[in-house]
Protein backbone atom coordinates (compact mmCIF):
# COMPACT_ATOMS: atom_id res chain seq x y z
CA UNK A 1 0.00 0.00 0.00
CA UNK A 2 2.83 2.37 0.80
CA UNK A 3 5.84 2.36 -1.44
CA UNK A 4 9.30 1.54 -0.18
CA UNK A 5 10.28 5.10 -1.10
CA UNK A 6 7.62 6.52 1.22
CA UNK A 7 8.46 4.11 4.04
CA UNK A 8 12.14 5.05 3.85
CA UNK A 9 11.36 8.77 3.73
CA UNK A 10 9.15 8.45 6.82
CA UNK A 11 11.78 6.41 8.63
CA UNK A 12 14.45 9.01 7.90
CA UNK A 13 12.16 11.89 8.86
CA UNK A 14 11.36 10.29 12.22
CA UNK A 15 14.98 9.31 12.85
CA UNK A 16 16.28 12.83 12.16
CA UNK A 17 13.90 14.21 14.78
CA UNK A 18 14.26 11.36 17.29
CA UNK A 19 10.51 10.93 17.34
CA UNK A 20 10.38 7.12 17.39
CA UNK A 21 10.39 7.29 21.18
CA UNK A 22 6.91 8.81 21.02
CA UNK A 23 5.56 6.36 18.45
CA UNK A 24 3.99 3.80 20.72
CA UNK A 25 1.14 1.85 19.15
CA UNK A 26 -1.33 3.68 21.41
CA UNK A 27 0.02 7.11 20.48
CA UNK A 28 -0.02 6.29 16.78
CA UNK A 29 -3.57 4.91 16.98
CA UNK A 30 -4.68 8.09 18.77
CA UNK A 31 -3.00 10.17 16.09
CA UNK A 32 -4.83 8.25 13.37
CA UNK A 33 -8.16 9.02 15.04
CA UNK A 34 -7.28 12.67 15.53
CA UNK A 35 -6.17 13.13 11.94
CA UNK A 36 -9.21 11.22 10.64
CA UNK A 37 -11.35 13.69 12.58
CA UNK A 38 -9.52 16.57 10.93
CA UNK A 39 -10.12 14.96 7.54
CA UNK A 40 -13.80 14.60 8.35
CA UNK A 41 -13.91 18.23 9.41
CA UNK A 42 -13.04 19.19 5.83
CA UNK A 43 -16.48 17.89 4.86
CA UNK A 44 -18.37 19.12 7.93
CA UNK A 45 -20.62 21.62 6.20
CA UNK A 46 -20.19 20.79 2.53
CA UNK A 47 -19.17 18.00 0.20
CA UNK A 48 -17.15 20.63 -1.68
CA UNK A 49 -14.09 20.48 0.55
CA UNK A 50 -10.90 22.36 -0.16
CA UNK A 51 -8.78 19.86 -2.10
CA UNK A 52 -5.46 21.08 -0.67
CA UNK A 53 -6.75 20.67 2.88
CA UNK A 54 -8.18 17.22 2.13
CA UNK A 55 -4.86 16.14 0.64
CA UNK A 56 -2.95 17.39 3.69
CA UNK A 57 -5.24 15.67 6.18
CA UNK A 58 -5.37 12.45 4.16
CA UNK A 59 -1.57 12.45 4.04
CA UNK A 60 -1.52 12.73 7.84
CA UNK A 61 -3.89 9.76 8.21
CA UNK A 62 -1.86 7.63 5.80
CA UNK A 63 1.39 8.67 7.48
CA UNK A 64 0.22 7.57 10.92
CA UNK A 65 -1.26 4.34 9.53
CA UNK A 66 2.05 3.60 7.83
CA UNK A 67 4.01 4.36 11.00
CA UNK A 68 1.73 2.15 13.10
CA UNK A 69 1.98 -0.73 10.65
CA UNK A 70 5.77 -0.43 10.63
CA UNK A 71 5.90 -0.27 14.43
CA UNK A 72 3.79 -3.43 14.68
CA UNK A 73 5.58 -5.11 11.76
CA UNK A 74 2.34 -5.45 9.85
CA UNK A 75 2.34 -5.60 6.06
CA UNK A 76 -0.36 -3.20 4.89
CA UNK A 77 -0.81 -4.91 1.53
CA UNK A 78 -1.32 -8.25 3.25
CA UNK A 79 -3.92 -7.04 5.74
CA UNK A 80 -5.89 -5.11 3.12
CA UNK A 81 -6.01 -8.16 0.84
CA UNK A 82 -7.06 -10.36 3.78
CA UNK A 83 -9.78 -7.88 4.69
CA UNK A 84 -11.04 -7.80 1.09
CA UNK A 85 -11.51 -11.57 1.20
CA UNK A 86 -13.38 -11.39 4.52
CA UNK A 87 -15.52 -8.47 3.36
CA UNK A 88 -16.20 -10.21 0.06
CA UNK A 89 -17.65 -13.14 1.99
CA UNK A 90 -19.92 -10.81 3.95
CA UNK A 91 -20.90 -8.81 0.87
CA UNK A 92 -21.13 -11.15 -2.14
CA UNK A 93 -21.11 -9.06 -5.32
CA UNK A 94 -24.30 -10.66 -6.65
CA UNK A 95 -26.25 -9.55 -3.54
CA UNK A 96 -24.43 -6.33 -2.60
CA UNK A 97 -23.95 -4.71 -6.02
CA UNK A 98 -25.35 -1.18 -5.98
CA UNK A 99 -26.63 -1.48 -2.41
CA UNK A 100 -25.43 0.07 0.84
CA UNK A 101 -27.36 -2.43 2.95
CA UNK A 102 -25.48 -3.93 5.88
CA UNK A 103 -24.33 -7.51 5.28
CA UNK A 104 -26.77 -9.06 7.75
CA UNK A 105 -29.72 -7.54 5.88
CA UNK A 106 -28.71 -8.47 2.32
Amino acid sequence: MTSERVRKALEEFVRERDWAQFHTPANLAKSIAIEAGELLECFQWSDDADEAQVRAELADVVTYCTLLAARLRIDLDEIVLEKLVATGEKYPADRARGRSTKYDAL
